[in-house]
């Protein structure tokens, strides 16, 4: 997840890299490493530095991961033939394996080990001096990374059934290759098939069950199939392994609080509760969520007996803590919340 402050500098650089003031190399390894998705950004910038001779040989080892990230923007981007380029590139400085021979479409009987995308246009005129017929240790990670990217360029065509079996083909020589295994959700998604998504992620899941990305999204798409009993669960998972993150708290409130019911309204607001404290106060929705649950309690334990109903006090700072927030930033809209307010009877 990537941070307020990681954010900024990336937005600092884009700014800077736009108007001429150079830092473009390292403006393209924060988007790399924070795993960014600034497609047309990285496939113009890289390509700047991938069709000047003397800025690419100045990049020493790290050339090739940039046609990789260029690769990768280039599909996104559907500039196919660039893509085609840079993936032909990496082939030839990479040759240690006859699978990776062709970018036409194909049934592979044998996996092909390396996918992930680069973009933007080059030049026709790069040569890999002799390369070597055996790859080295450090090699094989880029021959699997060109066959995945290979697959990855089939997906991007549109040509869906060649690239699953492109997939499954890299999942049967390596099952617990993590992009792969993403690759089949992001595509299951692209043609409208949630049920596959589904399986897809939980089957990833089953291998890689600290991937906390991969849980956020499994409950969002269970959120967005109103599954909210499988979403708590996603969200449950997350809050164990990552107890600290307020956005974790807040949607699982959220989905407590759809889901109704007594016991779940009292849990959707201790989870408002634990959001505003790791928030500072900070967190608007979670106070609303208070309000929330506390007329929704109310109705329910109606004609019960006190010990059964809850303390005021919570509810009374949270509607305070609006008024407050609400006066220093929207002043104009301090009636409409008194009125919401008044509404819910608090």
């Amino acid at each position: 997840m990537v941070t307020r402050t990681e954010e900024e500098e990336v937005n600092r650089l884009e700014n800077q890299v736009e108007n001429g003031g150079g830092g473009v190399w390292e403006y393209l390894c924060l988007v790399h490493k924070l795993k960014l998705r600034r497609s047309d950004m990285v496939l113009k910038h890289g390509l700047s530095i991938l069709n000047d001779s003397k800025k690419r040989s100045a990049l020493g080892p790290e050339e090739w991961t940039l046609y990789e990230q260029v690769a990768v923007a280039a599909m996104d981007c559907q500039s196919i033939d660039v893509a085609k380029d840079c993936i032909k590139v990496l082939q030839r400085k990479f040759p240690g394996s006859k699978r990776v021979d062709s970018l036409e479409p194909r049934v592979y009987r044998k996996p092909p080990l390396y996918l992930h995308k680069v973009g933007g246009w080059l030049r026709t005129h790069h040569h890999v001096q002799n390369p070597c017929p055996e790859p080295h240790l450090w090699d094989s990670h880029w021959i699997c990374c060109c066959c995945r990217l290979e697959a990855m360029l089939l997906e991007a065509r549109g040509l869906w059934s060649e690239a699953e079996n492109a997939y499954s083909s890299l999942l049967e020589e390596n099952p617990f290759d993590q992009v792969v295994h993403k690759r089949r959700v992001a595509m299951a998604k692209a043609q409208g098939n949630t049920s596959a998504a589904i399986d897809w992620l939980n089957k990833y899941l089953d291998i890689f069950m600290a991937d906390h990305e991969a849980w956020r999204e499994l409950a969002e798409i269970y959120v967005s199939l109103q599954m909210y009993k499988q979403a708590a669960f996603c969200y449950e998972e997350l809050i164990l392994s990552q107890p600290t993150v307020p956005l974790y708290h807040l949607a699982y409130a959220d989905v407590l609080y759809t889901l109704g019911g007594l016991e779940n309204l009292q849990t959707a607001k201790k989870y408002y509760a634990s959001t505003i404290d790791l928030t500072g106060g900070k967190s608007t929705r979670a106070l609303f969520g208070i309000c929330l649950c506390t007329s929704a309690i109310g109705q329910l334990t109606k004609g019960r007996n006190k010990e059964d109903k809850e303390s005021p006090e919570l509810q009374s700072l949270s509607a305070m803590a609006l008024e407050k927030d609400y006066k220093q930033r929207a002043p104009s809209r301090l009636s409409v919340l008194s009125s919401t307010l008044r509404s819910l009877k608090i």
